[in-house]
């Protein structure tokens, strides 16, 4: 995701380019010894399910050990099983996520806005760049959400874990509509592994 925004950029830089309002990534930290982790709170009140991206498998930091997450539906009672969308998934909005209230997974600052206004065809992978926020903790680690769609904060803004800051969208290097989620120590640009907090999926649950 990061890496062909990156180079879109770089062959577009003879242009002047328009007003940037998110932290350009660095390269990924090399991790040579045990990988860390970090803590996040849940990005939907709705059930969601995540695709994990593997070590070593994307280089730029917020993508390195990110993961992508679908919200799923299709259980009724002791009947049905899960599935992200409701009949063929040809269609945005046959798909649970689509335009679901995304969550702030950290208390801290929005540092990075990048809007866009354009939904992918499910099934056919769109253009870098994707849609993104990026928030700073106070202890320094930087967590991204990418393919939001509808933004409801700005760069500056204070917010709570918990507190919608986006809806669920299908734009830049996406198939189908999810969240992309990565986290990396700022100082070092190591990255960490994404891990959720089941008491506050709990909570989430309780206020539904």
């Amino acid at each position: 995701m990061l890496h062909a925004f990156l180079v879109m950029l770089a062959d577009t830089a003879a242009a002047a380019p328009p007003a940037r309002t998110f932290v350009m990534p660095p390269r990924a930290g090399t991790v040579t010894g045990d990988i860390h982790q970090v803590l996040l709170g849940p990005i939907f009140t709705e059930p969601y399910y995540c695709v994990e991206h593997y070590f070593g498998q994307l280089d730029y930091a917020g993508d390195a050990l990110g993961t992508d997450c679908m919200v799923g539906g299709g259980l009724s009672g002791a009947t049905g099983f899960m599935s992200p969308y409701r009949t063929n998934g040809k269609t945005n909005a046959d798909w649970y996520g689509w335009h679901a209230e995304v969550l702030a997974p950290v208390d801290g600052v929005v540092i990075g806005v990048l809007a866009k206004p354009d939904d992918n065809v499910p099934g056919t992978m769109g253009k870098p760049p994707a849609a993104m926020l990026q928030f700073r903790t106070d202890d320094g680690v930087i967590v991204v959400l990418g393919h939001v769609t509808a933004i409801r904060v700005k760069q500056g803004q204070r917010v709570a874990r918990g507190q919608v800051v986006a809806l669920d969208g299908n734009n830049g290097m996406a198939r189908a509509p999810h969240i992309h989620v990565g986290a990396y120590v700022e100082a070092t640009a190591e990255p960490l592994q994404i891990r959720w907090d089941q008491r506050a999926m709990a909570e989430a649950q309780k206020e539904k």
